[in-house]
């Protein structure tokens, strides 16, 4: 299957970066280094191309309910300009999808999904669409900038009238952005650093990327590539879709409790409901390394005995830390913060610790 290209491929080729195929995209995996372009998120302000993820507009008078039927969290708690994190669980126990949930009106919502599961969720919210919703998948015209980082705010606030330091977490407004209209600006992001996401058409893109290049340069910004990314989100613990959480693991025993709310009806809730009360086998956790090493997604999982308990399903060295950290599933009995576990590194157990992410509190 040939790669897609994101709206400004020729861009990130010429700022050097090294693409990779990824989600079916070729992207830009770093242009300098990852622990560079990680620190330079940590600490000042940084620009990721995440055009390849999907965006789908509902609109009509049935359109929340749509939404209260196939996510499981409650959207009926959203106001207008609200974002909230969701999931889409399926049939069987598992989750399709992660997503946000935008609130433009009572009327009209916009659903983010994973670049990976595109067609999958498509498919999905119109096989469940019985009460004519108006559905429209803008993804391939749609680029998405995110800029993380604690200098965001002060680095892109010549671009837009909007107050951005003043905008809560998980909102987001429609504005005028680099003499651009009606440019989504949304406080989220994937790094736990702070910043903002900015949804644009795609023949918008590149005036507006280097319009914050520019504006950025005074605070030192940096475009940064996915595998920062991977390093940041997993400082914060937060699931990757295909890695922590997939069709198989219910949002239970992925520690998404939270964005489970059994006060509404939705796909399999009688099921997850009945789980929850009999308590999930299996418990997606966080560990730090004691023992030097680097955990990575697949290794085995043992006690001390060498008894096999689980397994690693995100795992980097922190750049901020210093040292291994991972995400894996683990028998509910070694899910306790400060139990003992062992990653088997090439057949050599290695000490760890299990702790509540994020690793790196901000």
């Amino acid at each position: 299957m040939e790669l897609k290209k994101i709206a400004l491929n020729d861009v990130h080729e010429a700022l050097g970066a090294k693409m990779v195929p990824f989600a079916g995209y070729n992207m830009p995996v770093r242009y300098s280094s990852d622990i560079e372009e990680h620190n330079a998120v940590r600490n000042g302000v940084g620009i990721f191309d995440v055009s390849h993820m999907g965006e789908f507009m509902l609109r009509g008078p049935q359109a929340l309910d749509l939404i209260q039927r196939i996510t499981s969290n409650d959207a009926s708690k959203l106001t207008d300009g609200k974002v909230q994190y969701s999931c889409f669980p399926n049939e069987e126990g598992g989750i399709v999808d992660d997503l946000l949930v935008y609130r433009f009106n009572q009327e009209e919502y916009m659903l983010v999904v994973n670049a990976s599961n595109i067609d999958k969720d498509w498919a999905w919210v119109n096989k469940y669409n019985t009460k004519g919703v108006e559905l429209e998948n803008i993804s391939d015209q749609t680029s998405l900038f995110a800029v993380q980082g604690p200098k965001a705010a002060e680095a892109l606030q010549s671009l837009t009238p909007v107050d951005l330091a003043a905008m809560p977490y998980y909102t987001f407004q429609t504005g005028t952005f680099a003499g651009v209209e009606h440019v989504i600006i949304s406080a989220t992001g994937y790094t736990g650093a702070g910043g903002f996401e900015i949804y644009v058409k795609n023949e918008d893109a590149r005036p507006i990327f280097e319009a914050i290049m520019e504006a950025g340069k005074a605070f030192g910004i940096k475009p940064i590539g996915l595998g920062a990314r991977d390093t940041l989100r997993l400082e914060m613990g937060f699931c990757l879709y295909g890695n922590d959480i997939n069709d198989t693991t219910s949002p239970l025993e992925a520690g998404l409790g939270w964005i489970t709310k059994f006060d509404k009806e939705f796909t399999n809730s009688e099921n997850l409901k009945a789980q929850k009360a009999a308590g999930v086998s299996r418990k997606l956790v966080g560990f730090e390394m004691v023992d030097r090493a680097i955990p990575r997604a697949h290794y085995e999982l043992v006690d001390a005995a060498g008894e096999a308990i689980g397994e690693v399903t995100s795992g980097t060295m922190s750049p901020v830390l210093g040292k291994g950290i991972g995400m894996g599933y683990v028998k509910q009995e070694f899910s306790k913060p400060g139990t003992e576990i062992y990653v088997r590194v090439r057949n050599k157990d290695v000490k760890a610790q299990v702790v509540k992410p994020p690793f790196v509190k901000q």
